[in-house]
């Protein structure tokens, strides 16, 4: 029976775990789950589960190694502070779990800072990167925004750490403020709202100004072994609301082969790009598993459980993903009490 630590995830751990568990090899595993609210949803798959304290840096690395020597955890995969348990990989080498996580630390922080990204990436040659300016203040931010516009962009904004869309804002100063009242909340904001909020502040964190891009959206899903070579990839088209498209674009699975060969990120990773005027261009790359993943492992290929293979150095065959499916979910409701 192996043993499975995941510290605070996304939701979308619950379908993980499961996916982990229910293996087509018939592998055991035992999981252990972290998360500062005892009812999340990561936690409801987990065989045990334990409240998380508040711990930053080496602190938490060091609850972390803990916990896994306490429970003679034999594969930890974190998402919460990657980059400082993977700074302090030591701790777990010394008691025999395994990471499932990037160990190379220049990547790894550089892949959580966007702006750090796009500058080790300039001029290799592997992904168009778009246009962008990181600003700080109120007026970098209105000459940047000038710059841009002046190339004939549309633009957006966006912290340099951040997950998802949080903090993503759309610059758009025809939006009609009476329909907006009336409309769905949006993620558009104006130019003068934009520039009057950074005006309440002499400095506020690095904002990334950036071209807006508005063709297709992807986010290709690749698979790699501990050496990062890559063994799959599989592009997932984003289309109208929630339905995606699982598609064999030679295009993107071109571009994530130049990715892992150069980068060498280890394991599951994620990398997502937009097209503008026919380019694909980066949006980022996740170091992690995938929010959508799960939808993903609709190819036939079960990524979370190949990723926990390579993790431990078992082999792999490599998968033969399945296109040309569309997919999309639904919310599921779940007991959390036992009474």
């Amino acid at each position: 029976m192996t043993r499975i630590y995941m510290n605070r995830w996304f939701s979308t751990a619950y379908h993980y775990i499961n996916m982990i568990r229910d293996n087509p090899d018939g592998e055991s595993f035992e999981f252990y789950g972290t998360h500062p609210n005892p009812q999340h949803m990561s936690l409801m798959a987990s065989d045990h589960a334990e409240t998380e304290p508040d711990l930053t840096g080496r602190a938490y690395a060091e609850f972390c190694a803990e916990f896994c020597k306490r429970h003679e955890i034999d594969l930890f995969i974190p998402r919460l502070h990657m980059e400082e348990i993977a700074r302090h990989a030591s701790l777990f080498d010394a008691i025999g779990t395994k990471l499932l996580v990037c160990r190379d630390l220049d990547l790894l922080d550089a892949m959580v800072e966007k702006d750090k990204f796009y500058e080790m990436l300039q001029g290799r040659d592997l992904v168009t990167i778009p246009d962008y300016e990181v600003v700080t203040t109120a007026e970098a931010f209105k000459s940047a925004y000038e710059k841009l516009t002046a190339r004939g962009h549309k633009v957006c904004f966006k912290p340099t750490k951040s997950e998802g869309g949080m903090g993503f804002r759309i610059i758009n100063d025809e939006i009609d403020p009476l329909e907006e009242l009336y409309g769905y909340v949006t993620l558009s904001t104006t130019f003068e709202r934009a520039h009057e909020a950074f005006s309440a502040v002499e400095r506020f964190e690095d904002i990334m100004v950036m071209e807006l891009l508005e063709g297709t959206e992807y986010s290709i899903d690749c698979l790699a072994t501990a050496e990062g070579e890559l063994i799959t990839a599989v592009p997932r088209r984003k289309s109208e609301g929630r339905i995606y498209l699982l598609e064999e674009n030679q295009e993107l699975l071109e571009l994530s082969r130049r990715i892992a060969n150069t980068l060498r990120i280890p394991y599951a990773f994620n990398i997502q790009v937009r097209y503008n005027h026919g380019v694909p261009k980066l949006l980022e790359i996740n170091p992690r598993m995938s929010g959508g993943l799960y939808i993903t492992c609709l190819s036939s290929v079960n990524l979370p459980y190949l990723a926990v293979r390579a993790a431990l150095g078992m082999p792999i065959t490599p998968p033969e993903p399945k296109f040309g499916i569309t997919a999309s979910y639904i919310e599921q409701a779940v007991q959390i009490n036992q009474d």
